[in-house]
C-alpha cells in the first residue's frame, strides 16, 4: 500500500471514471467498489467510493455529491517516453468532451486537469540557458511535440 494516494471528490461519476481511466493507462486494473448504506448523504447502493491502480499509482474516486469541483489548482503529470504515447494518452484524456489546455495540459470528461509530459523534458533541463529557449517553444504548444522542443535545445 502507497503512503500518499489521490482522492478524487466526484459527483456521482468515481466508478465510472475509474473504469475509463483503467482503459487509458497501460497495467491499470479496476480495485473495490464499496457502496453508500442507509441513512448516508447519497442514496442507499450508490457507489461511494472506487479504487483502481492506474500503471502502479492506486487512486480512489469518491462519490460525494456536486459540493465540490475539480480545478487546474491540482493536475497529475503523465511522463512520456515517445511521441506516439503522449499522442495517445492525450487523445484519449481529450476525448468525449475533454478540452486541450496549453504547454502540455488538458482537462478530461470530468475536468479533472492532466499535464503530458515527455521524459526527455528533464534532460532538456540541465542546461538553463538552453532550456530557456525550450520553454520559449513550450510556451507556444498545446500538445507538446517532442521534435520541436528538441530542435530549440540543439539550436540555443
Amino acid at each position: 500500500m502507497q503512503n500518499i494516494s489521490p482522492c478524487l471528490w466526484f459527483d456521482t461519476q468515481a466508478e465510472e471514471a475509474m473504469k475509463y481511466y483503467v482503459s487509458i493507462f497501460p497495467n491499470s486494473k479496476m480495485g473495490s467498489v464499496t457502496y453508500y448504506g442507509e441513512g448516508m448523504q447519497l442514496p442507499k447502493g450508490t457507489v461511494l467510493t472506487a479504487t483502481a491502480m492506474l500503471n502502479g499509482q492506486e487512486f480512489m474516486g469518491l462519490n460525494g455529491g456536486p459540493i465540490f469541483k475539480f480545478s487546474e489548482a491540482v493536475s497529475f503529470m503523465v511522463n512520456c517516453d515517445t511521441q506516439e504515447e503522449i499522442d495517445t494518452v492525450w487523445n484519449k484524456l481529450t476525448a468525449d468532451g475533454g478540452k486541450p489546455v496549453q504547454c502540455g495540459w488538458l482537462t478530461d470528461k470530468y475536468g479533472l486537469s492532466w499535464q503530458i509530459v515527455p521524459t526527455v523534458l528533464r534532460d532538456l533541463m540541465k542546461d538553463a540557458r538552453k532550456f530557456d529557449q525550450v520553454m520559449k517553444v513550450v510556451m507556444t504548444m498545446v500538445k507538446l511535440d517532442i521534435k520541436t522542443m528538441q530542435q530549440a535545445y540543439d539550436q540555443a
